[in-house]
């Protein structure tokens, strides 16, 4: 049994991510990109899929935390001999895929385990494993499989019936270190690391990216760490931001709602950009820009809703039979069957992302325009079409409500871009297609007995997802079909104080249930703010930064009762939808407040 998805510690050097657990397993990591093969996967089964224990014998944590404003993870331990602390860090250092664990002996005497185990291709491969030497002279434990190689410097281990062990006893002021690094198999081995160094270079890294951030007010810490997180999940040379660096962590223990987030979703990463906006991170919102650029080059029609960190398209959805999963959640998948499916609100959250950026002061370039214009045209050219709605249902397609906003909203930034800047555009087509769809929202979105806005237009129900309609301009927040969804939402969709996304009533063509969805609640936040519930929405804000993890960390629900963390994690969604309800209650005016 693995650790529960709230226990783990993000490790982070802006190509990939580990998790590693407060036991001090590191059960998840890919090299050398997030959605790379893992290495380590025994947060989806048990030791025997790949994990890299190290921690004092008979060892107790006594704190962890990372150190401010950095993925430096610091922990403290105490034995009946002594105590030490140990440093887990993935150096940032070019295209090197690195981890590295550092342990001091601070009292006493502490003997130090590992228990390493390299499993390769999700555990599906045993690699060879030997001792050898490196250019330095100095020995090292190298295993291949296949075209990747890994490397271990620091104390030998020793080998275990396909595992490798050491128990190193360390006395007061006496250090170790270990530093695990991938490499080509049949390429020249990098370089040794000068741990110290790429431990100061690292610190550095994190500090200054976040000192150009602008955060204040209550929630700023929890703030700061969501946009630390929200960096670590973009690729450093493609600009790609992926969703979550994990797969098939459960939304439902036991259940099929497993799947691969390790991917770029345009509406994730556009909701991304804005909030990297908000606090004054224009220059990687810029990046994010040349990769979307480059991604969706093309055909317009060609318009996935989700690619490769390098804008690859095809992303197919296989089954890893020989993994467990966790909790015994089963399929465990890699690669998501979403990629084919048309989500007709994609196109709006991209298109007002880049307003905000063109707003900012960043420049269009001809190609940016072009892309722009091209992928509003596309939405006009299938505005009468249904889809599979934000949250990505696998069941019949309808005109929901949510999506047919977005359309909407990509016409109406579609209409702005050429009447307040000048650019070229059809805008009497796009004006005429935007009033059309508005009317048409306002007669089929709407009930005829609550006066809200429903999922779409073949229920009455709900969905969290309608929160985000006046975040477009459609409605303002305290408009009446927005009180009336509000108060519907509460009725139907509130689970121990959070939201759910939906009812999972066979909407969503899948088996199971979910707990409530992070970010929906954020969203509610948002709503209750500016639509003059401010004493609501601070008390639901203390509620869910109360739900992250010691770490600051957040997945994609939370189950309240069991106070757990699940679903892939830590989840850009999440995260971007805390900042978004933090600013919304900085914005209001500091006497309504005064409740707090």
């Amino acid at each position: 049994m693995t650790a529960s998805i709230g226990d783990y510690a993000l490790l982070a050097n802006l190509h990939s991510a580990a998790l590693t657990s407060s036991a001090g397993s590191i059960d998840w990591l890919c090299l050398p990109r997030f959605d790379s093969d893992s290495v380590f996967a025994a947060i989806l089964g048990t030791e025997d899929h790949g994990r890299w224990q190290m921690a004092p014998a008979g060892g107790t944590l006594t704190e962890r935390s990372y150190e401010q404003g950095t993925f430096v993870l610091r922990s403290t331990w105490e034995t009946t001999t002594g105590a030490c602390e140990i440093h887990e860090f993935m150096p940032i250092d070019g295209d090197r895929a690195d981890i590295v664990r550092m342990v001091r002996c601070t009292r006493g005497k502490v003997t130090i385990e590992h228990d390493l185990r390299l499993r390769p291709e999700y555990a599906d491969t045993m690699p060879w494993v030997r001792r050898d030497r490196d250019e330095n002279g100095e020995a090292i434990t190298l295993a291949v499989a296949g075209p990747d190689a890994y490397v271990l410097r620091g104390p030998l281990l020793t080998a275990t019936d396909h595992h490798h062990n050491v128990s190193l006893t360390l006395a007061e002021g006496e250090q170790a270190a270990w530093d695990l690094t991938w490499s080509r198999s049949y390429r020249p081995l990098p370089p040794a690391l000068d741990l110290q160094t790429a431990l100061e270079q690292t610190r550095t890294y994190w500090r200054e990216w976040i000192g150009q951030a602008s955060t204040s007010g209550p929630w700023a810490d929890a703030v700061e760490r969501s946009l630390l997180v929200l960096r670590a999940l973009t690729h450093a040379e493609t600009g790609g931001i992926v969703a979550a660096p994990t797969t098939s962590l459960p939304e439902d223990p036991g259940g099929v709602r497993n799947w691969d987030y390790r991917f770029c979703w345009l509406r994730d990463s556009a909701l991304t950009l804005e909030a990297l906006l908000a606090h004054g991170r224009t220059n990687i919102a810029h990046h994010w820009r040349d990769w979307l650029l480059r991604a969706v080059a093309g055909d317009p029609d060609d318009l996935q809703i989700m690619y490769g960190i390098a804008g690859e398209r095809r992303l197919p959805e296989r089954i890893l039979d020989h993994l467990p999963g966790h909790l015994d959640s089963r399929p465990v998948r890699v690669g998501n069957g979403a990629v084919d499916q048309f989500q007709a609100d994609v196109v709006g959250e991209v298109v007002i992302a880049l307003d905000k950026l063109r707003r900012a002061g960043v420049d269009e370039d001809d190609f940016s325009w072009s892309l722009q214009r091209a992928m509003i045209d596309f939405a006009a050219r299938h505005i009468g079409r249904k889809d599979q709605g934000l949250w990505e249902m696998r069941g019949e397609p309808h005109y929901f409500t949510h999506s047919r906003v977005m359309v909407w909203a990509a016409l109406d930034r579609g209409v702005r871009a050429v009447t307040d800047f000048g650019l070229p555009g059809p805008v009497e087509e796009w004006t005429r297609l935007r009033e059309e769809l508005r009317q048409e929202i306002l007669t089929h979105g709407i009930s005829r007995s609550t006066g809200g806005f429903v999922q779409h237009y073949d229920t009455d129900e709900v969905d969290a997802s309608l929160l985000q309609i006046p975040q477009t301009g459609f409605v303002p927040y305290d408009d009446p079909r927005m009180l009336a969804t509000v108060s519907q939402m509460e009725s139907e969709l509130m689970h121990d104080g959070l939201l759910l996304r939906y009812r999972t009533n066979g909407t969503d063509g899948l088996t199971g249930d979910e707990y409530p969805f992070l970010a929906c609640s954020f969203w509610l936040v948002e709503q209750y703010a500016l639509s003059g519930r401010v004493e609501d929405a601070t008390a639901l804000m203390e509620r869910l930064v109360g739900c992250t993890t010691d770490l600051g960390l957040l997945a994609e629900e939370y189950d309240p009762a069991g106070r757990r963390q699940m679903g892939n994690f830590p989840q850009a969604f999440s995260h971007l939808a805390l900042v978004r309800a933090a600013d919304a209650l900085e914005s209001v005016d500091p006497t309504d407040r005064s409740s707090r």
